[in-house]
């Protein structure tokens, strides 16, 4: 199972996708060459694999897996999915020194009764803003710290909307994940500067038009 969100946009993974316990999976093509956003907790590979061949054909090119953060049910599945597709992993550095690791603290894999297996980060980001060029189009991750140190959400702009991939928008924040109630409201008023059409959460659905993004960005800021 896929939903369309836009003609080369989709979400492959989550509840009702995959498996229960994963979050929302994004899958985005750019001609020949694809990336996925996250990659759930991995108990549903399988399933990830047949949507993600719902959308793209084998000509296409899965060359990115893009993590928004280091937490489970968005990273578990990150290995099989490298494994799968031959893609890079990306991810920002402050939370690549949890996956490499394999911290099941830090990670939340812990509150999935689970471990983390330590996963290699192929591209640890450091600056703030940080573009990644796939296919004909570009996508740009920025820090988005608060949630977890090295959170990221991803920009793309398609059909002349711009396209936000902000997991975790909601939080929660939590002292043994590392969040910081401080960056996390620094960090919403960033993204309501990205002023998105569309926005890709992880756990609360898709969000169409700019009047609905922002009001749901909102919601979190008290």
């Amino acid at each position: 199972m896929a939903s369309e969100i836009l003609s080369n946009l989709w979400q492959v993974g989550g509840p009702g996708f995959t498996a229960p316990e994963d979050a929302a999976v994004y899958l985005v093509r750019f001609g020949d060459r694809a990336a996925l956003i996250d990659a759930g907790c991995g108990r549903a590979h399988e399933a990830l694999a047949s949507n993600i061949s719902r959308c793209i054909p084998e000509t296409v090119t899965l060359v990115y897996l893009l993590l928004t953060h280091c937490h489970y049910d968005h990273t578990g599945g990150a290995e099989a999915v490298r494994t799968a597709y031959g893609c890079r992993i990306v991810a920002h550095a402050l939370d690549a020194i949890y996956l490499e690791s394999g911290d099941s603290e830090v990670t939340a894999a812990s509150w999935y009764g689970s471990r983390m297996r330590p996963l290699g980060i192929d591209i640890k980001i450091q600056e703030d803003v940080y573009p990644l060029s796939i296919g004909g189009g570009q996508v740009t991750a920025y820090h988005w710290p608060g949630h977890s140190p090295g959170s990221l959400v991803y920009t793309t702009e398609m059909e002349g909307k711009t396209v936000l991939f902000g997991q975790d928008v909601h939080g929660p924040l939590d002292p043994s994940l590392l969040s910081d109630p401080d960056a996390y409201r620094v960090s919403l008023k960033m993204l309501l500067e990205l002023d998105a059409d569309i926005l890709c959460e992880g756990h609360f659905g898709v969000y169409q038009g700019k009047s609905a993004v922002r009001r749901f960005i909102r919601s979190f800021m008290v």
